[in-house]
């Protein structure tokens, strides 16, 4: 009777990754499940994903875009009425006038007052 060979499944995905490193192609747990099966080993997208984080493949961060200005973005996701970026900076100036916050906000307490 001929015994059936036990495939470690998570040696076999951390060999496929060492093997695409060393040919500088892209570490991904689509390329190696597609790469397994036609080796006929069944292995599943997770099992793929935790066995490379283990391995030390981590995944690389996505990058945020160069051209789109930081400051546009935090008003444009703001509620109306919301405090923006340039309010905080309207807001500095009147400080620095007044000769530091807690002035500033004393003379709006007693405008708000006045009216």
């Amino acid at each position: 009777m001929a015994e059936k060979k036990e495939i470690n499944k998570s040696e076999e995905i951390r060999k496929v990754a060492k093997d695409l490193q060393a040919k500088g192609q892209k570490i991904s747990p689509k390329v190696i499940i597609d790469l397994l099966k036609k080796q006929g080993i069944v292995v599943s997208s997770p099992q793929c994903s935790m066995v490379l984080k283990r391995a030390g493949f981590k995944r690389r961060t996505r990058r945020a875009r160069s051209g789109a200005p930081k400051v546009a973005a935090v008003r444009s996701f703001g509620a109306k009425g919301a405090i923006g970026i340039e309010d905080l900076i309207a807001a500095k100036k009147v400080a620095e006038q007044f000769g530091g916050a807690e002035r500033a906000i004393e003379a709006l307490r007693a405008l708000s007052r006045l009216s």
